[in-house]
């Protein structure tokens, strides 16, 4: 134990013993964390997460300061990835809905306390006093339609047919008492928005958003059909551009993807009627920094208590509060916000660090769905400003900040795990160990898990990985009150001790802690 105990106290030691290369004044020329660019940050994590491809927005406001697109945004006709690239945001649209009701609210024409049922009819009995409230900070109770089996992401539905999915099954919680992410908030609030409006969703979003802000780079699937694709079949070759001007650094669409028995195949889209406005939008990474950098103002909302509002931890009935509302989840770090997608094909996420002192915004969009991309979006931003990077290098641990207490962390990340039907094998609080050697730490738990099933099978092909992959997971406390989880990269431990040619495996572990860890750090999805 002593031993355990003192290797953790050199990595906790570690957490603070890192470079300050990164300079905090704006317009920094030395954009680089711990030696590496932010270019070798984003080849590297596109190689070990095998994305085809990707878009960084990098906001430095009122500036949008760096714009790139790596890879493809089509794997099978080869176009790429461009600062222009449309892709699905997935459950990022929850924030342009979140700003369509509280421009409703201001209009007059909505009320945040009204019951559902004033704009819907023929809904379930438990559902009808559901408040918008509720529905914008996922404390309805509602079921997500979105986890049903039956739901298929790709196909079209009307409105009944996905209220027909979830409308048998009972409440998660009731209203106000717990939240819990549900695409059913968000599709309803849609239905809200078409009512109180009288247009359709699609056409309030373009008219008070999209139009409003002149983003030319953002629409609904509907909206493709006007855009130029420079290649327009497999095989084709790059030609128009040379006597039609609109084929100049073309708006592309790019396609979704995943990776199966290590190879890359297009996903289908999402549907736009069954995504709705929990993740019909599309848009580019640029497009999506000038509507963060709108939001700040009151060009899409007048009034500050009502941009406000959707800027604050849910408030439920008990007097607790939940760090996260409308999307968007608050962490301890002062000032910063994200939202995240995450959908078949697509994963986007948008860093804001609000602070006078920071202004900085990443926006990250890649064409593989289940990418965290939280830690690489924080190193990005840690290469402007040190003090916003992670307070340890990914050569030591993978990390993310949580918007929970550090035990809260540890308690959601148990919860995670055990959803998955793994256990909890160990948890030990490092700061009674280190007191009883006489030394002090920060706030700190160790938690190691039971072996999952791809685990289980690779320990069998191969008993090293018993040793060396087993999930033990950090979560702490810094100084500033920022609290952090940690786990060594699975796939570089792997690679230490000599575990080869399983990649797909590895793969796969490095996703369920991932997804455990993200659930425990509060992300909404």
């Amino acid at each position: 134990m002593l031993r355990q105990l003192s290797r953790f106290v050199i990595v906790i030691g570690a957490l603070v013993a890192v470079s300050t290369s990164a300079r905090a004044e704006r317009g920094n020329s030395d954009v680089q964390l711990d030696g590496q660019t932010i270019d070798m940050m984003v080849g590297d994590f596109m190689r070990d997460h095998d994305i085809p491809g990707m878009t960084l927005a990098i906001v430095q406001a009122p500036y949008i300061s760096r714009l790139v697109g790596y890879g493809v945004s089509d794997i099978d006709k080869r176009l790429l990835a461009s600062p222009k690239t449309l892709w699905n945001v997935g459950q990022m649209t929850q924030a342009y809905t979140a700003v369509a009701v509280m421009q409703l609210v201001e209009a007059g024409k909505l009320s945040l306390d009204e019951p559902l049922d004033k704009h819907i009819s023929d809904l379930p009995e438990a559902w009808r006093e559901i408040s918008l409230r509720q529905l914008m900070a996922h404390a309805s109770g509602l079921p997500d339609y979105s986890k049903q089996a039956m739901f298929q992401p790709a196909a079209e539905y009307r409105p009944e047919e996905v209220i027909a999915l979830v409308k048998d099954l009972p409440l998660t919680s009731l209203p106000g008492t717990r939240v819990a992410n549900s695409a059913t908030d968000f599709f309803l609030l849609g239905l809200v928005i078409e009512r109180a409006s009288g247009m359709s969703y699609e056409e309030y979003i373009i008219r008070n958003q999209i139009e409003r802000l002149n983003l030319k780079n953002t629409c609904f699937a509907s909206g493709f059909a006007e855009r130029k694709t420079e290649v327009e079949a497999k095989g084709g070759k790059h030609r128009k551009f040379l006597t039609d001007r609109p084929y100049i650094d073309p708006t592309e669409v790019a396609v979704g993807s995943t990776t199966t028995n290590g190879k890359s195949l297009v996903v289908p889209a999402n549907s736009q009627s069954g995504s709705f406005a929990n993740g019909a939008v599309w848009a580019s990474a640029e497009d999506i920094s000038l509507w963060d950098i709108g939001l700040a103002g009151n060009m899409l909302i007048n009034k500050k208590e009502n941009r406000d509002f959707l800027f604050h931890a849910v408030k439920l009935g008990d007097g607790s509060a939940t760090p996260s509302h409308c999307g968007w989840r608050f962490l301890g770090h002062k000032g910063a916000m994200d939202i995240r997608g995450d959908v078949p094909g697509f994963s986007c996420h948008l860093s804001r660090f609000t602070d006078p002192s920071e202004l900085l915004c990443v926006t990250l969009c890649c064409n593989k769905g289940g990418v965290e991309l939280s830690e690489l979006a924080r190193r990005i931003a840690g290469a402007f400003d040190r003090k916003i990077a992670p307070p340890v290098s990914p050569q030591l641990m993978k990390c993310m900040e949580s918007a929970y207490s550090a035990k809260a962390t540890a308690d959601r990340l148990v919860d995670a795990f055990q959803s998955q039907g793994v256990g909890l094998s160990t948890r030990i609080s490092l700061n009674t160990n280190a007191a009883k050697a006489g030394s002090e730490l920060p706030l700190t738990e160790q938690l190691t898990f039971e072996s999952t099933e791809v685990r289980l099978q690779l320990m069998l092909r191969n008993p090293l990985a018993s040793m060396t992959l087993q999930t033990t997971i950090l979560v702490w406390q810094e100084p500033s009150g920022e609290v952090w989880l940690g786990t060594r990269d699975t796939t570089e431990a792997a690679a230490a001790s000599g575990i080869n040619g399983e990649g797909e495996a590895l793969q796969q572990i490095e996703n369920e802690t991932e997804a455990a860890m993200a659930y425990a750090a509060g992300a909404c999805l």
